[in-house]
C-alpha cells in the first residue's frame, strides 16, 4: 500500500529523448527505511519503532529527513513495516508534509521482515525514477550530498555496472575491544586506492579467527588498500539496478551480508560498488545502545551542526546554549540548590528538585525530578516521574516511567516505557525491564535486519501491547494481580538475557566499558598470541601488532591496563586524531575532552599530558628525514595547537605533568625525540606552553630520585642554569 502525501517535484519526462536530460529532470530521490532496529533494542522496540525514540530533543527520523532536506533531496519514500500506523501517524501529525520541494511519501507493507523485502516491495510500486539515496530511518549526518553524487553519476556513464557508492569515513577500531566507538565490530575493507572501488567486505572482525581469506584474484592485476580503520557510514547511493537486483535475488535479505557480499563474489554480472570517504563531515547510524549514547554525546558537542539542540529543525524544540555545553528549555523548574553540570540538556515542563545533581544527560520534557536524586550519563525521555533520593547512572529511562522514592538504576538499565520501579529497589547492571513478558521466541540480528510483533515473535499470552495504554488506576491493579520484578510496588518483568549473552551487553550499553573487562581481553589477547606464537603464527588475532602496554607481559604494564588512566588517554588522542582530520577548531575539541574528563573522572593535568602526547605524536608521524625537521614538525604542530594546550596548563603543576609526559615518551614510545628533549624543552619555553618556575620545580623534584631518572635533567643542566640565572637579575631587578 502506497500512502502519499505532499506534492511530487519531479516535473514529466515524456518527450525527452535525450536520456541524460531526462536524468536532469528526475527530482533526487531517497528511500529511507523505517524498521531498521534490531534485536539489540528489545524490548523497548516491541512498543514503539526505533526511528521515533527520542535522540537528545527530537526523533530519530527528523534527523535523517531534516539532513535530506537539507542536502537537496525532493522526494523521500519511507518504508515502514513494523509499528507501521506508529510512524505515519506520527508523519501525518508532523510538518514534513507539505513543504516546498520536498515530498514524503510512506509504503506500508506487513509481509516485509528484512531489507531485502523492503526493497522488494519498493521496486513494485515503480516509484524510483533514476539514481537514489538509500538510508535507514536512524541516520545522522550533515554531509553534502553533491560530491558523491557527482562521482556516482561520473562512473555510471563510463561504466553501467557500477550500481553503487557507499559512504564510508575512518573511525579506527579500540585496539583492545576491536570495536568501533559506536560498538560495531570492527571492519575490514578492501578497496582499490586509484578508483576507490570496493573489493572485499568483511563486518564481522569477531568471527575472523586471526585471518583473513583473500582471493588470489585481487592481487593479480591491480594495487589494493586493506583497510580496518574505516567505518561503515550506511549512506549509499544506488542505481535502479539495484532494485532489480533484489528482485532478481530472493535469497537478498541483509543489504551488507547478502547484497554488497554477493555482488563482490559474482562474477557473471560483473557488478561493481565504490566508495566514498568524507573527512569533515558527520554521518553514523544507530543500531545499538552504545552507538545512541555516542551519536547524543555528538550532537550536544555539535559535531552533527546545524542538527543541535539549540538550533530549530523539524521535530525538535530548540533550547538555548549555555556555557559548557550546556543546553536548557525556557519553561523549566529548578530549584536554585540543584546543580546542572556540562554537556545536558533539560527539556521544556521538567521540574527538578533540591539537592539534585545532573551531569552528562538528557532530560527529556514534563518529567518530574525529585530532590536529593543523582544522575549521571542517562538518557530521561519524557514524562518520566524521579522520586526523592535516587540515583541513576548509565541509563536509559523511556517515556512515563516513575522510579520511587531510594530507587536506584546500576550502569547499562533499560526502562522500557511505563514501568514503575519499587520504593529503594536496585535494579541490576544491564537489565532490561519492560511491561511486556519476555518473548518466549526471538529472532537473531543473524537472520532479520527487520522485525515486529507480527514477524516470528511470539507473545507470552497472559501480557500485550495494550499493557502500555492503562491509566494509572488500572496498572495499579494490574500490579496488585501479577508477581512483577521490580521491589514493592514496582510494575515490570526484567527480561533474561540469552545464554552466553550477559557477558556481552556491555559492548553494547550506553555504560563506560569496565575496566575489568578490558583487563579480561586483554589477557585473552596475550593468551592467543602466546598459543599463535608457538605454532608458528606471528600475528595476534586482529591481524596486526598490538601496541607494547599489551603485548608486554610486565607487571608493571598489566598494573597500568588496570587503570582508567589508560583508556581516557586513547580516547584523547582519538579524539585529536579526529579533530585534526576533520580540521574542527579547539573549542569543540575542549567540549569533547571536558566529556571524557568528566566520565573518566581526570584532572586538568590529565588532559594535559593526553593532548601533549597527542600532538607530539602527529608531529613525529608527519614526514621528517632528518632531526632538524622534526623539531620544524614540533614547532608547527604547537603553533597550530597552543590555544588547546594552554586551555588546560592553568597552573604550575599542570606544566610539569607535561614535562614528565615528554620525558616519558622520549624513553618509551617516541625515542626519536630523546636527543631533542632540551631543545624542543627550550621551544616550548620560548612559546609560553611552559614557565621556566615549572621547568625549575621539575628539575628540582629530580634531585633526590636515582640517577637513571636524572637523563634528561642532566641533557637540561645549562638550559636549567641560565634560567636560574635570569631569575636570579629579575630578583635583583
Amino acid at each position: 500500500m502506497v500512502a502519499k502525501k505532499g506534492g511530487s517535484k519531479g516535473g514529466g519526462m515524456g518527450g525527452a529523448d535525450d536520456a541524460e536530460e531526462e536524468l536532469a529532470r528526475t527530482p533526487l530521490q531517497a528511500i529511507v527505511l523505517a524498521d531498521s532496529f534490531t534485536t539489540k533494542f528489545r524490548p523497548i522496540t516491541l512498543e514503539r519503532p526505533k526511528v521515533l525514540l527520542p535522540l537528545v530533543n527530537a526523533p530519530m527520523m527528523d534527523y535523517t529527513l531534516a539532513w535530506l532536506e537539507s542536502a537537496g533531496v525532493e522526494e523521500v519514500f519511507v518504508f515502514c513495516s513494523a509499528h507501521s500506523k506508529q510512524v505515519i501517524d506520527y508523519l501525518d501529525n508532523s510538518n514534513w508534509f507539505g513543504q516546498p520541494n520536498f515530498s514524503v511519501t510512506t509504503i506500508e507493507s506487513h509481509n516485509a521482515i528484512s531489507a531485502g523485502d523492503a526493497l522488494r516491495s519498493i521496486y513494485e510500486q515503480h516509484v524510483i525514477r533514476g539514481d537514489f539515496i538509500l538510508v535507514s530511518g536512524d541516520t545522522v549526518s550533515n554531509m553534502s550530498l553533491s560530491q558523491a553524487l557527482k562521482e556516482h553519476k561520473e562512473r555510471r556513464r563510463k561504466d553501467s555496472n557500477a550500481v553503487m557508492t557507499m559512504v564510508i569515513k575512518q573511525s579506527k577500531p579500540s585496539p583492545i575491544t576491536r570495536q568501533s566507538r559506536l560498538g560495531t565490530e570492527e571492519l575490514f575493507m578492501v578497496i582499490d586506492p586509484e578508483t576507490k572501488q570496493l573489493l572485499y567486505y568483511e563486518d564481522r572482525g569477531d568471527n575472523l579467527k586471526g585471518y583473513l581469506s583473500l582471493d588470489k584474484a585481487l592481487l593479480a592485476d591491480t594495487s589494493i588498500s586493506l583497510q580496518n580503520d574505516k567505518q561503515d557510514c550506511y549512506i549509499d547511493i544506488c542505481s535502479p539496478e539495484v532494485l532489480s537486483l533484489f528482485t532478481d535475488n530472493f535469497d537478498y535479505q541483509h543489504l551488507r551480508r547478502d547484497f554488497v557480499k554477493g555482488l563482490l563474489v559474482d562474477d557473471i554480472m560483473g557488478y561493481k560498488i565504490y566508495t566514498h570517504e568524507i573527512h569533515s563531515s558527520y554521518a553514523a547510524r544507530i543500531d545499538n545502545y552504545r552507538s545512541y549514547d555516542t551519536i547524543s554525546k555528538d550532537i550536544i558537542q555539535r559535531w552533527t551542526y546545524p542538527l543541535v539542540p539549540d538550533v530549530q529543525f523539524f521535530g525538535n524544540s530548540a533550547t538555548k546554549l549555555e556555557r559548557q555545553g550546556m543546553y536548557r528549555a525556557p519553561e523549566i523548574k529548578q530549584s536554585r540548590s540543584a546543580k546542572i553540570g556540562p554537556f545536558t540538556v533539560i527539556g521544556t515542563g521538567t521540574s527538578i528538585g533540591n539537592n539534585t545533581e545532573i551531569s552528562n544527560s538528557v532530560v527529556g520534557e514534563g518529567c518530574s525530578i525529585g530532590s536529593n536524586v543523582t544522575i549521571e550519563g542517562c538518557y530521561i525521555w519524557h514524562n518520566v516521574t524521579i522520586e526523592d533520593g535516587c540515583k541513576l547512572k548509565h541509563s536509559i529511562v523511556c517515556d512515563g516511567v516513575t522510579m520511587k522514592s531510594g530507587a536506584a538504576l546500576e550502569p547499562g538499565v533499560v526502562l522500557s516505557f511505563k514501568v514503575v520501579v519499587g520504593s529503594n529497589f536496585l535494579v541490576p547492571a544491564y537489565s532490561k525491564v519492560s511491561l511486556l513478558q519476555q518473548p518466549i521466541k526471538q529472532d537473531s540480528d543473524e537472520e532479520l535486519e527487520y522485525a515486529d510483533n507480527s514477524s516470528g515473535i511470539t507473545e507470552s499470552p497472559s501480557i500485550s501491547g495494550t499493557l502500555v495504554e492503562l491509566n494509572e488506576e488500572e496498572r495499579t491493579e494490574l500490579a496488585d494481580s501479577q508477581e512483577y520484578e521490580v521491589g514493592d510496588g514496582g510494575v515490570g518483568f526484567i527480561w533474561l538475557v540469552s545464554e552466553g549473552g550477559q557477558e556481552e551487553e556491555w559492548r553494547h550499553s550506553v555504560a563506560p566499558i569496565p575496566v575489568d573487562k578490558l583487563v579480561g581481553i586483554m589477557q585473552i589477547t596475550n593468551d592467543e598470541a602466546d598459543i599463535s606464537n608457538e605454532d608458528g603464527a606471528f600475528l595476534p588475532p586482529s591481524g596486526e601488532l598490538g601496541p607494547d602496554s599489551i603485548t608486554n607481559d610486565s607487571n608493571e604494564d598489566g598494573e597500568d591496563t588496570r587503570d582508567d588512566s589508560v583508556i581516557f588517554e586513547r580516547e584523547v588522542e582519538a579524539t585529536f586524531q579526529r579533530a585534526v582530520e576533520e580540521e574542527v577548531t579547539e573549542d569543540h575539541v575542549i567540549l569533547e575532552v571536558n566529556a571524557l574528563r568528566l566520565s573518566y573522572n581526570m584532572t586538568s593535568a590529565d588532559c594535559a599530558g593526553a593532548l601533549f602526547y597527542s600532538v607530539m605524536k602527529l608531529a613525529l608521524d608527519a614526514p621528517h628525514d632528518s632531526p632538524i625537521e622534526l623539531v620544524k614538525n614540533v614547532a608547527t604542530a604547537v603553533k597550530k595547537w597552543k590555544k588547546l594546550l594552554k586551555y588546560y596548563l592553568p597552573s604550575i603543576d599542570e606544566e610539569i605533568e607535561v614535562i614528565l609526559k615528554f620525558e616519558e615518551m622520549c624513553l618509551e614510545s617516541a625515542k626519536e625525540y630523546s636527543p631533542l628533549f632540551v631543545q624542543i624543552l627550550h621551544h616550548l619555553y620560548d612559546q609560553d606552553i611552559i614557565q621556566e618556575e615549572a621547568i625549575l620545580d621539575w628539575a628540582s623534584e629530580k634531585e633526590e630520585a636515582e640517577e637513571s631518572d636524572k637523563v634528561f635533567v642532566k641533557q637540561s643542566e645549562k638550559f636549567i642554569q641560565w634560567l636560574k640565572e635570569a631569575s636570579e637579575e629579575e630578583d635583583e631587578d
